[in-house]
């Protein structure tokens, strides 16, 4: 065993240590002993443990360990405490610039067990509630989050866009030297995928699949060669050029933007023209499939008959599901209703955070009518745009929610999500959600299996039974659209719709420009093939404040 394993054992144990509170004499021995190993003259393997003796600060319990290491390879007391620490929480000290003790704080005052809850707590304003934590602080570590994923192999779709924007800008440069070069950006890009690892450039140029003379070699982008056509934006997006002749570029450039397995149901030996493709699938027999169901097996069994009618961007009327100052946004009350006017959005419902998420600085009793006092007095202002007073309300580890009812029925909209105590079987997840769906006071779902794309897995739920639940209690599913969730998933929307459950498109929105991660919901939504009719946020005005009068009687 080398010093530098040896040495990164003790570093850990004692990193460990402080986040866990535990004794500091002793994990500032273990720091020391990691430093001093590390910068030793010789290996201790080769040297004999002997040689360790009289090192400076190296006493008899640390020998003890690196004998226990020689032996079995594994110190002990490490193994111990990462057995009692979630893995999430020994990711973060791969987060350069975020220190074991704080790391500890916020694993402590905010439930945060992995990088990207971290991530999601800067985006939402959470840090700066924290003693030692400051808006400086929360933009740093903000930062080192989002440069450790972009140094993964996965992006949000979000994410990749830049990219992608990117790659197209130097391809056009390459036509206005060629005019004659078409291409063509295919894969999960493409199809709108909520992630995206790797896309396909179709082009008609073999140029860009000669190694030796790619274009692309020449651009300083840390690209890696993987292999011939083949590259890698470092630890990042992964791509690769498809080259073909000018006479096949058409054809070529519709069937690779279908995925391969829809590929392989479709015969295209049917289509006698490439040049337009509605005409091309007028030949397959079947309707026109936007590119982002060209990987959906459901559309296209679909578009054998007919495709429906698909949500789009300018089909959202109102902005459900939003955060101000009140808890843990960052603009006022007033600031997000007037940028939801400058965008041309009807109505604005407000759903800060509820009691227990403290961490959020949600709202105890007192502070919902001074709250819901301001949205009067800003309502009479702002006519006819309309805010409506809604919670973001907790559901509890049995189901309750936050508030007695005589609170709850303060609101227009009640939105329940959980946000504490995510680590749930299926069975306790089922009961717990089960149980507040048939509270007659919840309105929405909020994002149903608290998943954070990339970085965290939602608890487990039976999709399924949850939706059925929603469809006896008249509950809407909300499709969250900030980028890292996407949840409920795109896969269940089909199912929603079949039981007549609504679904709805919200933002939550923490601040103004979050306001405009609509439209990644609306990406994903049309993936589902979800039809603006049963998108809540698309109701008008007058047919929002109808549905509200359904959801007060289901109150009783």
């Amino acid at each position: 065993m080398t010093n530098k394993e040896i040495s990164a054992q003790f570093s850990t144990l004692a990193k460990l240590m402080d986040i866990h509170g535990e004794n500091a004499f002793k994990a500032k021995s273990y720091t020391n002993a990691a430093f001093v190993i590390n910068k030793l003259p010789f290996e201790i393997e080769e040297a004999g443990i002997e040689a360790l003796e009289g090192t400076y600060g190296i006493g008899k319990g640390v020998i003890n360990g690196v004998l226990h290491m020689m032996d079995e390879e594994e110190l002990p007391e490490l193994r111990e405490i990462l057995n009692r620490t979630p893995t999430g929480i020994v990711e973060l000290l791969n987060i350069k610039g975020v220190g074991p003790k704080k790391i500890g704080q916020l694993w402590r005052e905010l439930e945060i067990e992995d990088p990207g809850a971290l991530l999601y707590a800067c985006n939402e304003n959470r840090l700066t509630a924290l003693k030692g934590f400051g808006a400086k602080t929360q933009s740093t570590i903000k930062e080192k989050l989002e440069f450790y994923f972009s140094n993964r192999g996965s992006l949000l779709w979000s994410q990749a866009e830049s990219i992608i924007d990117n790659v197209k800008l130097i391809l056009k440069s390459f036509r206005q030297d060629r005019s004659g070069l078409k291409f063509k950006i295919l894969g999960d890009y493409y199809w709108q995928n909520e992630t995206v690892s790797s896309f396909d450039i179709i082009v008609n140029n073999a140029l860009f699949c000669e190694e030796q003379n790619s274009p692309f070699n020449t651009i300083d982008w840390q690209l890696q060669n993987q292999e011939k056509n083949s590259y890698k934006f470092k630890d990042s997006l992964s791509f690769k050029f498809i080259c073909v002749d000018e006479q096949d570029f058409e054809k070529e450039q519709f069937v690779h933007s279908f995925s391969e397995e829809l590929r392989e149901q479709i015969d295209f030996s049917k289509v006698q023209d490439f040049s337009n493709e509605e005409r091309a699938f007028k030949e397959l027999g079947l309707d026109f499939m936007p590119p982002y169901l060209r990987n959906n097996p459901k559309a296209l069994e679909k578009a054998k008959s007919k495709l429906p009618s698909i949500i789009q961007y300018e089909d959202v009327k109102g902005v459900i599901h939003n955060h101000t100052k009140w808890s843990d946004g960052v603009n006022t009350i007033e600031e997000m209703a007037n940028a939801c006017i400058e965008r041309g959005y009807e109505y604005f419902v407000l759903s800060d955070h509820s009691k227990t998420s403290f961490y959020a600085n949600g709202l105890q009793e007192e502070r919902i009518i001074a709250q819901q006092k301001e949205i009067d007095a800003i309502n009479q202002e702002l006519k006819p745009f309309r805010v409506f007073k809604s919670i973001e309300c907790d559901i509890l580890s049995d189901g309750r929610l936050d508030y007695n009812d005589e609170v709850l029925a303060t609101f227009d909209v009640v939105i329940c999500s959980v946000h504490q105590n995510l680590n749930m079987t299926e069975e306790k997840a089922m009961s717990r959600l089960t149980t507040a769906i048939e509270n007659p006071y919840t309105s929405i779902l909020g994002h149903p299996t608290g998943r954070l794309l990339i970085t965290r897995k939602g608890y487990p739920i039976d999709h399924k039974k949850i939706i059925d639940a929603c469809a006896a209690n008249d509950v809407v599913i909300e499709i969250n659209a900030n980028p890292r969730r996407l949840d409920i998933d795109w896969r269940w929307i089909d199912y929603a719709m079949e039981k007549d459950v609504l679904l709805s498109i919200n933002p939550d929105a923490h601040r103004v420009e979050g306001i405009d991660d609509i439209r990644y919901g609306v990406l994903v939504a049309q993936k589902g093939m979800l039809p603006a009719a049963m998108n809540l946020s698309s109701f008008s005005l007058d047919e929002f404040e109808e549905w509200l009068m359904v959801q007060h009687e289901k109150r009783g």
